[in-house]
């Protein structure tokens, strides 16, 4: 049997705690310095840049179908974007309030149910051990590659077999979970999620889906909520498969805005009017939701 010094053994703890305290300081350093003249400069052109199509959008809205055809357009905003809002809102042909609850209906379906079957399958490729794993997560990341136009044919022939033409179904269901989200959970609970909290789980008795809902979920949150925001923005912009599977009468909220520019003659006032009420709830989602994002995404960052 060899002895080890205790003076030795202090020596290593000793360094070794040494270099973590420096580590430590190095990121705290890194943590509070702040950003300079340039890295203010870069984010404001940004941010110019991301408001600019609101902006102009809002300034067409608020204008008239003269003003908008005239060459001498000017940058500040009109005051006739309270009555084009009112003109979508009313418009019969449209039918706003429905298509705005189907498109409600639509993206929240499909995003608790992405987000359940995505992180589940998830959970399964990066911590369960199982035959053909690798190869069946490759084949899943590979469809990602396939365009959706191919498979628009085939997919309108089964709900029409389903009888599901020309209702919300025919839009959920074929949505309830993708790729992308499989492969998202998949990497970061590769990484988030340590084993040993799964081993421990199961000692103490766990079943595998009791281990994936008080292990698993909780550690994933901060993903989920990504992939979530994602999926909701996914959903809701989504026009060319609602746009082919569904009929007037019944239509999401993209699909109803479509009908603002059927005609001849197109008064792109009334049409950005329409535009900017329809992304008003995705900008109301994002200031509510945003600082719960990034702070769960920052508690997800944080290790030990």
């Amino acid at each position: 049997m060899v002895t080890v010094p205790t003076t030795a053994v202090r020596m290593t703890d000793a360094g070794g705690g040494l270099r973590a305290a420096r580590r430590r300081a190095r990121r705290a350093r890194v943590a509070g310095r702040r950003p300079g003249w340039l890295g203010y400069t870069f984010l404001g052109i940004v941010l110019l840049a991301s408001v600019f199509p609101f902006y102009w959008s809002f300034l067409v809205a608020s204008g008239d179908s003269s003003t908008v055809n005239s060459s001498s357009l000017s940058w500040i905003p009109g005051g006739n974007f309270i009555a084009n809002a009112a003109s979508v809102l009313n418009n019969p042909a449209v039918n706003f309030w429905k298509a705005l609850g189907n498109s409600l209906i639509v993206s929240t379906t499909v995003s608790a149910s992405v987000v359940f079957f995505s992180t589940l399958a998830g959970y399964a490729f990066a911590k369960l051990r199982f035959r053909g794993r690798g190869p069946l997560l490759v084949f899943i990341v590979a469809t990602m590659a396939v365009p959706t136009q191919l498979g628009v044919v085939p997919l309108y022939i089964l709900m029409a077999e389903y009888g599901w033409t020309g209702t919300l179904w025919a839009v959920i269901a074929p949505a309830l979970v993708n790729a992308f989200g499989v492969f998202w959970m998949t990497q970061y609970l590769a990484q988030a999620l340590p084993d040993e909290l799964i081993e421990a789980a199961r000692v103490d008795g766990a079943s595998a889906f009791r281990t994936f809902v008080t292990v698993a979920v909780p550690a994933a949150r901060p993903a989920a909520a990504m992939l979530a925001l994602f999926t909701f923005v996914a959903t809701w912009t989504n026009f060319f498969w609602p746009f082919i599977v569904l009929n007037q009468q019944d239509p999401t909220l993209t699909v109803a805005l479509q009908l603002l520019q059927a005609n001849f003659f197109v008064d792109y006032s009334i049409v950005l009017a329409g535009v900017l009420l329809a992304t008003a709830p995705l900008v109301l989602l994002f200031v509510l939701a945003g600082r719960q994002l990034v702070s769960g995404i920052m508690q997800g960052a944080v290790k030990g």
